[in-house]
């Protein structure tokens, strides 16, 4: 890309300047005394020519935005055309609580609705579950019956917002049951639009949250995506999933690596099921985080795009450019926020946040700045989505295109992150894929080891947490607390008995059998899920009944 003459002469200008001008500016001002390096391990160089991207071809490594390898972006005119969706991970108590909160979002301007479930939910237990109790409704809202989702989704139009459900191992269940309250709104599934996060691989290597062994959760994920190419062409059946896995202490290579690879493993697995890739990648969807490392997370944004782009066309030979694209909802991080001087969590979520447009996002969370401490109040939730806002129509960043395309800096950080991810990929594959490594506990094992260099580095001091190891002030928090009334679990439960004292049982119990014989037939469950949601089975019910089928996942224990 660069003249090679120019090159020379840039290459000795360089060499003249550290002799000359830098080690005089060194005797006077020593640098500090720290590691200049990225979370992946790259050292940070002091300066970046064009040296430093020297094999860059632009536009077999670049290209321009809405064209192959997307580095620039997967649409041609990006926030020009259209910002990004603003949505705020809600949900809390009851299914009328977090109603509430829905409708005030989008009177305050939120452009989707973003659904987070309590831990019952989760994994896929009823509110009256003995192992439920205390945790009714606390971090999430409970979901237990169709009677529960009916309600949180009262007088909000199916046809006309877009929903993204944080729910794995459950996910067939709880958008089941979503499509049935769309039928009772008269809204087709054929016009539902949002995202089941259906993301089952990374709840092994990183959340934690699982109830099925691997192959089995692989199956349950593979038979949504099925199901949604089939019949629901609106709705994003997974969001593959970095978010999990960063906010566990993998490193911003880390994330990127292991997210593409179980991307990969849905790919193949989604394949085998006999679809054609140009079928069902289109609404491939992935979710990362926003770490506090500006520049390194663009950059992250950047490669994520073109690794898969390279994967698509070359690995799977998908045609459609679509197909190609990595369309990627992000959020800022959560495991930066600190409960020690709260309100300085504003900046981080803004700094993170502008990471990630930047970086291209399509969606956006940014987290409230009170949520080191509990769910987010009226007024954090408000301050994050005005973040958003200003972002959006006051900083100018929306109006070109990729603007810190070129950097030499962000391109060199870009193209490391590249080489690098498909070095792990390597690795990955040839310890038979990303379940094999799960059973081996690689995954946990590098993640464990980047989180506890992480945390070692702060304790000595080495990497400045502002309020925490650096400037802390011995005072009480003042902010205000989002307390979950403990009445909330009595009403959830008395519903939930009152639900099932009312159906009908006999049909219920039909449901259910049909479901149990479908899954040792090793048939798409969907359908049957479906069934027994519309009679109002319960999230436990059924996934008791999956349990009796596949077993229960038993936790490799890594040190």
């Amino acid at each position: 890309m660069f003249d090679e003459r120019k090159m020379g002469e840039l290459s000795k200008a360089r060499e003249k300047w550290e002799r000359e001008t830098r080690s005089k500016w060194l005797e006077a001002l020593p640098e500090r005394e720290e590691n200049f390096r990225v979370s992946s391990g790259f050292e940070v160089n002091p300066v970046y020519t064009p040296e430093d991207v020297a094999g860059l071809d632009y536009l077999r490594d670049l290209g321009f935005p809405g064209e192959y390898p997307f580095t620039r972006g997967i649409h041609a005119t990006m926030y020009r055309s259209r910002i990004w969706t603003m949505r705020q991970f809600s949900g809390f108590g009851t299914a009328e609580d977090t109603n509430k909160r829905f409708k005030y979002l989008l009177s305050e301007g939120e452009t989707g609705l973003s659904v987070a479930f309590d831990y019952p939910t989760i994994m896929g237990l009823d509110s009256d579950d003995p192992l439920s109790m205390g945790e009714v409704g606390r971090c999430g809202v409970a979901v237990s019956t169709l009677k529960d989702m009916e309600m949180l989704f009262d007088g909000i139009p199916l046809d006309k917002v877009t929903t993204s459900m944080t729910i794995n191992m459950p996910a067939p269940i709880l958008l089941s049951m979503y499509v049935a309250v769309g039928e009772k709104q008269g809204v087709p599934m054929e016009k539902l639009g949002g995202t089941t996060q259906n993301d089952n691989l990374k709840e092994f290597i990183a959340q934690k949250l699982c109830i099925f062994p691997p192959e089995a959760a692989l199956k349950l994920s593979v038979d949504l995506i099925e199901y949604c190419t089939r019949k629901m062409p609106k709705w994003n059946p997974i969001s593959i999933s970095g978010y999990h896995i960063r906010e566990a202490g993998a490193t911003a290579l880390q994330e990127l690596a292991f997210t593409i690879a179980d991307g990969v493993t849905y790919v193949e697995a989604t394949m085998e099921r006999g679809l054609d890739v140009d079928e069902f990648a289109p609404r491939l969807s992935f979710f990362f985080a926003s770490h506090n490392d500006f520049f390194e997370e663009i950059a992250k944004f950047r490669a994520a795009r073109k690794v898969w782009a390279i994967l698509m066309k070359e690995r799977f030979n998908a045609k459609k450019e679509r197909s190609m694209w990595l369309r990627m909802h992000v959020q800022t991080s959560g495991c930066t926020l600190t409960a020690q001087q709260p309100l300085n969590n504003i900046v981080r979520v803004t700094i993170q946040a502008l990471a990630a447009v930047l970086g291209g996002a399509q969606s956006l969370h940014a987290n409230s700045y009170d949520e080191a401490l509990a769910l987010p109040t009226e007024e954090a939730v408000r301050v994050s989505l005005r973040t958003q806002q200003i972002i959006a129509y006051e900083s100018g960043v929306c109006s070109t295109v990729d603007p810190l395309g070129g950097s030499y800096y962000v391109e060199w950080l870009t193209e490391r992150l590249v080489e690098e991810t498909f070095r792990y990929l390597d690795r990955i594959e040839k310890m038979g894929g990303v379940v094999e490594g799960i059973k081996k506990g690689f995954f946990q094992r590098e993640i464990a080891e980047s989180a506890r260099r992480y945390q070692q580095e702060i304790e000595r001091g080495e990497r400045v947490v502002v309020g925490v190891n650096k400037y802390a002030l011995d005072e009480k928090v003042k902010v205000p607390i989002l307390r979950i009334d403990e009445e909330v679990e009595r009403l959830q439960v008395e519903r939930l008995r009152r639900v099932k004292a009312e159906r009908d049982n006999g049909r219920v119990e039909e449901r259910l059998a049909a479901l149990r014989r479908a899954a040792e037939r090793d048939e798409n469950l969907m359908p049957y899920i479906l069934d027994a949601v519309k009679v109002y089975a319960s999230i436990g019910e059924i996934t008791k009944t999956l349990k009796e089928v596949y077993g229960e996942y038993q936790e490799l224990i890594v040190f």
